[in-house]
This record gives C-alpha cells, sequence and structure tokens, in this order.
C-alpha cells in the first residue's frame, strides 16, 4: 500500500509540474504578443522568450536511462510548450483576423462567415507554432548532439519519462563541464537557437502566411534596435532578439544549477545578457543618427488621399459614386497644391484601368487629363483571361507608364487555396467573377521622376521584395493598402511593418490606405505624418529620392546563414 501511494503521488506531482510548465509557456507567449499593437509593450520581447529557452533546454538536460528509441522522436508532452508558447504569441497577435467577420457584404451568410473567421484565425495561429515546436525539436537534437561523451539517443529518450520539475530541478551539465566548459556549452546553445530560429523564420516568410516576425515587436517604437535592419533585414533584429533572451535564460539555469549545488548564486551571468542588448541599441543608434543628408534636387511632393469608403459599400454603385467623387475631388485639391503625384489605395477605384474604354469614362482619369499631375492608381490590372491587383502609374496624357501587380495575395480573401479542393465548400470570397492572380516578384516600378519601390497591402510583411527593388534601383517607395475589413490593432501593427522596410532599404515612404493609417515615414523609421481612423483625409508632403545601399540591400540576409556555420563550428568545437 505503501509503495502504491508513492506511485500515486509521484504521478500526481509529475502532472502538476506538467501543467505549471505548460502553464508558464502559454503565459510567456502572451507576453510576447503584448509587444504589439495595442498594448506596445516592446521592452518585453527581451525577456518574453526566455521561459521557454529554460524550459525547453530543461527537458533536454533530463538525463534518466530508458529503453533505446529513435533519437528523433520526443513526446507530446515536450511539444505541448513550444506549441502553447506559439499560440500565445501568434494567436493573441493576429487576434485581429476575425475583424473579416462579417462577410455578409461578399454575399457570405452570418454563420459560415463566423466559421471561415474562426478556421482563419486558427489555422494561421497553428501555423506559427508550428514554427516554434520545429524550432524546440531541432534546438533539443543539436545540442544534445553537442554533449561530449554522451549518447544522444539516451539524453532524448529520456524525454519520455516523467521527470523533476523542469523549472526548479534541473541536474548539472552533462559530461561533468565546468567553469570554462559550461559557459561554452551555454554560448553554444545560445548561437544554436538564435541561427535555427533565424532560418526558420527565412523559411516561413517564403510561404503565403507571414506577418509575425519576432522583429516587428520593436516597431515602430525601437528606432534604434530597427535600425539593425539595415545590416541583414529583419533577421539581424530577431536574431538580436532572440540571443538576449537565450543568453537570460542560461544565466537563469546556471544559477538554478549553483543554487542546488549549495553554492551561492552568480548575478554575474546576467551581466553578458544585459551587456549585449546595451551595446546592440549603441550600434542601432549610431546608425539611426546618421544625417539625411537631403538634396533640393531629390525633392518630390506627394499628395495623398485616404478615400474611406467602407468595404460593405465598395463593389455596388454607391460605393463607386462616393469612391469617384472623393477621388476626383481630393486630386483636384492636391493639384491646385501643385504636388508631382498623387497616390491612392489599393482598389480605391475598383475598375479594370488596363481597360483604356472603361477608365476613359471616369471623371477621376477626366481631372487627370484636365491638371496633369501624375495618379498612382489602385485598381484592377488584366493578365490574359485573369485580373490582378494593380498600381497603375498614369502621366498627364493618361497613359499607363508603370504598373506593378500585388505580388502576395491573401489566402482566402484573395484567392483560396487548393482551389480544386476547397473551392466547392468555401466558395468564392471575393465579389469579383475573373481569377485573381499574383504578379511576378522581379517586376519594377517606373514613374517620371524615376524608379519607386512599391507594396500593395499584404506585401509590406515579406522584406525580401523590398529588398529586391530598392537593390534594382528604386529611390522611394509607396505603399498602397485596403484595411478596411480589419480592427485597429491590425492597422498599427501594418503601419509597423511599412516602418520596418522604410529603415531596411533607407528610403522615403509614402503611404496610402483606405481607411488608415496613412502615412509619410522617413528613412529613419520616424512617421512625419498619420492619419486618423475611417477618416476622409487629403494630405501632402515632401518625400526625396535616395541611392544608398545598405548592407541588407546589397547583401540580402546574409546573417542567417553566417549564424548557422557559425553554430556548426561551435557544435564541433565543444564535441571535440
Amino acid at each position: 500500500m505503501a509503495i502504491f501511494n508513492r506511485h500515486k503521488f509521484e504521478k500526481l506531482a509529475v502532472h502538476k509540474s506538467k501543467t505549471l510548465a505548460w502553464a508558464i509557456a502559454l503565459f510567456s507567449g502572451i507576453l510576447m504578443a503584448l509587444t504589439t499593437a495595442p498594448v506596445n509593450a516592446w521592452l518585453l520581447a527581451w525577456v518574453a522568450l526566455a521561459p521557454l529557452w529554460i524550459l525547453v533546454v530543461s527537458y533536454e538536460r533530463q538525463k534518466q536511462e530508458v529503453k533505446q528509441q529513435k533519437f528523433f522522436l520526443l513526446p507530446s508532452s515536450f511539444f505541448l510548450l513550444p506549441s502553447l508558447w506559439g499560440i500565445g504569441y501568434h494567436g493573441l497577435a493576429l487576434s485581429w483576423i476575425m475583424g473579416i467577420h462579417p462577410m455578409t457584404w461578399l454575399g457570405v451568410p452570418w454563420w459560415p462567415s463566423l466559421a471561415i473567421a474562426l478556421f482563419c484565425w486558427a489555422f494561421i495561429t497553428l501555423w506559427g507554432a508550428a514554427l516554434v515546436a520545429v524550432w524546440a525539436w531541432l534546438f533539443v537534437i543539436l545540442n544534445s548532439l553537442t554533449l561530449p561523451g554522451k549518447n544522444p539517443l539516451l539524453i532524448l529518450n529520456s524525454l519520455t519519462l516523467p521527470g523533476k520539475n523542469p523549472l526548479l530541478n534541473s541536474p548539472p551539465l552533462q559530461g561533468g563541464a565546468g567553469g570554462s566548459k559550461a559557459q561554452l556549452l551555454a554560448l553554444t546553445r545560445v548561437l544554436i537557437g538564435t541561427a535555427l530560429w533565424c532560418a526558420l523564420e527565412s523559411i516561413w516568410s517564403t510561404g503565403s502566411l507571414w506577418w509575425t516576425s519576432l522583429s516587428y515587436t520593436q516597431s515602430p517604437h525601437n528606432l534604434a534596435i530597427l535600425h539593425l535592419g539595415q545590416l541583414s533585414g529583419p533577421s539581424a533584429v530577431t536574431a538580436a532578439i532572440v540571443a538576449v533572451n537565450g543568453l537570460i535564460a542560461e544565466a537563469f539555469i546556471e544559477g538554478r544549477r549553483k543554487k542546488e549545488e549549495g553554492r551561492r548564486k552568480n548575478w554575474i551571468a546576467y551581466i553578458l545578457p544585459a551587456s549585449l542588448c546595451v551595446v546592440l541599441h549603441i550600434a542601432g543608434w549610431s546608425l539611426y543618427n546618421r544625417p539625411l543628408n537631403q538634396e533640393a534636387a531629390t525633392a518630390l511632393k506627394i499628395g495623398i488621399i485616404q478615400g474611406n469608403i467602407p468595404n460593405e459599400i465598395k463593389f455596388d454603385s454607391g460605393g463607386w459614386g462616393r469612391a469617384l467623387e472623393g477621388y476626383t475631388s481630393g486630386y483636384k485639391e492636391l493639384a491646385d497644391r501643385k504636388v508631382d503625384a498623387v497616390l491612392i489605395p489599393e482598389t480605391a477605384l475598383p475598375f479594370i484601368w488596363t481597360n483604356e474604354y472603361q477608365r476613359s469614362t471616369l471623371s477621376f482619369y477626366q481631372a487627370i487629363l484636365e491638371r496633369g499631375v501624375v495618379a498612382w492608381v489602385g485598381g484592377f490590372g488584366q493578365q490574359e483571361n485573369s485580373i490582378t491587383n494593380s498600381l497603375l502609374a498614369i502621366d498627364r496624357t493618361g497613359e499607363i507608364v508603370g504598373r506593378y501587380d500585388k505580388l502576395k495575395l491573401v489566402p482566402l480573401g484573395e484567392y483560396i487555396p487548393f482551389y480544386e479542393i476547397l473551392g466547392g465548400i468555401i466558395n468564392r470570397l471575393s465579389p469579383l467573377d475573373a481569377h485573381l492572380v499574383p504578379g511576378n516578384s522581379q517586376q519594377l516600378f517606373d514613374t517620371p521622376f524615376g524608379r519607386a519601390i512599391v507594396g500593395i497591402c499584404y506585401d509590406s510583411a515579406f522584406a525580401e521584395n523590398f529588398r529586391y527593388q530598392a537593390a534594382n534601383g528604386g529611390e522611394f517607395m509607396i505603399t498602397a493598402s485596403n484595411n478596411a475589413h480589419y480592427k485597429p490593432p491590425m492597422l498599427a501593427q501594418h503601419h509597423a511593418l511599412d516602418v520596418m522596410r522604410a529603415i531596411e532599404t533607407d528610403r522615403w515612404v509614402a503611404i496610402a490606405t483606405n481607411t488608415g493609417y496613412s502615412a509619410f515615414v522617413n528613412p529613419r523609421g520616424e512617421t512625419v505624418w498619420k492619419s486618423g481612423i475611417n477618416t476622409y483625409e487629403v494630405r501632402d508632403a515632401t518625400i526625396y529620392r535616395r541611392q544608398t545601399r545598405t548592407l541588407y540591400v546589397r547583401w540580402g540576409d546574409w546573417l542567417m546563414p553566417v549564424l548557422l556555420v557559425l553554430a556548426g563550428l561551435m557544435r564541433l568545437i565543444v564535441r571535440n
């Protein structure tokens, strides 16, 4: 009976330990989400990953001997840790996606609309959580292979058995490493963890679902650290956040180990992450404080019209009439202010602008012919039997002299993934009769004032598109969006992404949106002007063309492969 009660007590203790670990993982993920709009507690990003790191490393360091299995198999209880962290982060940060409901204006009934919105939220949350789970899995495997003189099969298979509280009972480092060896192992873990996270973000960003890079947790408030993006894009900022969190976690683990051995905690270990954080901010601050050196000859006076046309009426005759009236009057007002060009939002005038007859009947087009000011118009273009979400440059003679087709279409909103399978179930969510297709990844946008860098709405989340255009001669940036169906947090997060693209490419940006936030941003990431939400606004400002080429523009994301190589070298050094 005593043995039975003891066994029952141990099982209960293990269950409570796991539950506590899962709760901590979820809570720390939520803390990371609070760094984004609307809370904007960006300082939390420098500590919010550390609890997950501690939990993962602590799991790795259990070493009970069990029957050998394949070393890459880990228990479901382990995968719950990173998954819950990812759900807390991505789920809360992306909760604005529920703003697509209700879609009754698209002809979708209320309950199916809710089901679609929930499906989108759940899917994109789990997709983000999958990144964290893969990171933790690879992190454990690579770090186990790094440990000197130990069979990784035994180390990893120990995870299948219940153990002690991973936060409170971390045994000494395997192999009896002490002093400098223990520090070297910890630094190797930090390098491996940082390299893996950056690599996985790079992989995830090549797909169709990407938004919540750790780097955007610092935008638009921490401009100093965002300037590391000029060195290697978003991965430089992500690497800084992960490395500092990793060093904090390793300092905690070392302090816990010393306490268990009866020694005093050594708070000196926390000096390293604090110092790294300070040094990174100083480096970013030095980039931030470089003079802009603007020349009058490079100046462009750009006008923006925020039409404020609700999606509910956008595609009916009433909405078209209101849009034409608002954009035409705004264009004439800006022309009277002697602007060089007028920018209007994504699909602001939802007509086939490549059809000469159709555009020639529009009052906005007639105003261009009358006033002779270049217009960058958000509308639709044609590509064989399909249509594109396009930004078209129309000169004073009414000719289309430049065109950019949206590269990253929104899944379900603008196209249906696996249409052959899902098309019959979901049907078409777009009110358009034709098939919407993405643009070419190597397209460029020429204007009478030189080459521009262009992004349409969702494109803003994908830094490589902007880097490519800057590397190929883009001298200033314009973005056009329609975020009318989303809540204010999404609008703020979208603006944060545009700020990052401005800093990474060292370019001025003019941003036109339908309902907010329209803005002008300088190359330092400073928002010169920002509109209100759900307001009709007509604004102009002077931006400047630039031909600088940041290290990121020239070399792309070079830091990620360098980190992977260094992590591999460190692993070999520690193993030997």
